[in-house]
């Protein structure tokens, strides 16, 4: 089973929500959830549930107890930035340092990277096609909750007028629905990407033009407090096989770069800079 959330204090998650009840097969069980009703629907052979919470999505972190058959978790959501800058955004959450948001500290979601760049494709062709003046982008791994199974965020920003973009939450509702029709146990291959801005463009790019998929992504701000415990936890908790790792050489502090280097080292896996 695949479990679709958004939140009930998140307008964007309504608006997507909304959009995604409207144009796909869902109907109302006689189930609720959080005191709201619990939808269903067939996806290309897939078993799909979708339900509302009452609190924020970060802070969903005992989610998969009530759902203990879900394979996949994917949360439509806002998205915010100082910036305001529209975007449609793929991530997996999880924390590597203290949980300032949601989920446990030190502790990432397992990160569906086909899935994900799935998602990523889908925005940008909806942004395409409906004329969108959108960013499409990967973001780094951040923010609550830090789940068992494989999760992901598809999220629509960066400010209330975005929100409320009908059009745009059409796009983000397509988008998270494709990436649910095709996922599936593969035995395709993915990397970890270091370095960066938040948004990462070189990441984005490449999995855009199928040059590499992408699992968790460590952005520049978030290499100091990455260790190989951390490291590690980022290769076993990615769906897929994480066989590389791509580093975003200049996007990653001088003075942080030796220790990077070495645990990677300890890892054994092979590196590619771009």
């Amino acid at each position: 089973m695949i479990l679709l959330v958004h939140s009930n204090l998140d307008i964007a998650g309504k608006n997507i929500a909304q959009q995604i009840l409207q144009q796909y097969p869902f109907t109302k069980t006689d189930q609720t959830y959080q005191e709201k009703p619990v939808y269903t629907a067939e996806i290309n052979n897939k078993q799909v549930t979708y339900v509302t919470l009452k609190e924020e999505s970060v802070h969903a972190q005992h989610l998969p107890e009530d759902f203990s058959t879900a394979e996949l978790v994917v949360f439509v959501s806002r998205h915010s930035s100082q910036s305001g800058t529209p975007t449609l955004s793929v991530h997996t959450p999880g924390n590597f340092a203290n949980a300032e948001l949601g989920g446990l500290p030190r502790t990432v979601s397992v990160s569906p990277a086909h899935a994900m760049a799935e998602a990523l494709k889908a925005l940008n062709r909806h942004k395409q096609e409906m004329g969108l003046d959108y960013e499409v982008s990967y973001e780094g791994t951040h923010h609550g909750p830090s789940l068992n199974v494989p999760t992901m965020f598809v999220e629509l920003g960066s400010s209330a007028k975005q929100w409320r973009d009908q059009t745009a939450a059409q796009a983000v509702a397509h988008a998270a629905m494709e990436a649910i029709a095709n996922y599936e146990n593969s035995q395709r291959t993915a990397a970890l990407g270091i370095g960066g801005t938040h948004y990462n463009r070189k990441f984005t790019q490449m999995a855009l033009e199928g040059d590499a998929v992408f699992g968790h992504m460590i952005p520049k701000y978030a290499v100091p407090s990455v260790d190989l415990q951390v490291l590690q936890q980022c290769i076993q908790r990615t769906h897929e096989q994480v066989a590389s790792v791509v580093l975003d050489w200049k996007g990653i502090k001088s003075e942080d770069k030796p220790k990077l280097m070495a645990n990677l080292a300890e890892l054994g896996l092979p590196t590619r800079k771009v």
